[in-house]
């Protein structure tokens, strides 16, 4: 600014110095900040903790249902298959069969049908056969 000096008549060097003295005044007077005041927040640890308890209640409820389900299907299966043993059981039971008659021995009877005669098989059906491929017969 010094060597603007002599180009500037004494007026405006005044208001120069004004404006420099004010600038400083008012960068000198920058408000201090308030201190930032915190603020309380919340994390919902708790409400995620209820939350994820609940969750893990109902998981183990449902294995618990699904196990017992199980048992009682297989315990259904058993109880059939036991019922399916006892009723072969009873039918495996020996019965009282009547005894042979040792006094009229078993004579089997000769059939009143006529025996079969064996006949030859027909020549003519073997002969259209031959004629009606393409490959003579010999």
């Amino acid at each position: 600014m010094l060597a603007f000096s002599g180009i500037l008549s004494p007026q405006s060097r005044d208001e120069v110095k004004e404006r420099l003295v004010e600038k400083s005044k008012v960068s000198q007077k920058t408000p201090a900040k308030e201190n930032t005041k915190s603020q309380d927040f919340k994390l919902h640890t708790q409400e995620r903790a209820v939350k994820r308890a609940m969750f893990n209640y109902e998981v183990a409820t449902k294995f618990y249902i699904i196990e017992y389900q199980k048992k009682k299907v297989e315990r259904i299966h058993k109880m059939i298959e036991e019922e399916e043993v006892r009723m072969l059981r009873k039918e495996m039971i020996p019965r009282a069969q009547l005894m042979p008659f040792f006094d009229k021995p078993f004579f089997p009877q000769r059939p009143n049908r006529r025996l079969t005669v064996p006949r030859e098989p027909s020549s003519h059906m073997i002969g259209s056969k031959c004629s009606s491929s393409s490959i003579s017969c010999s």
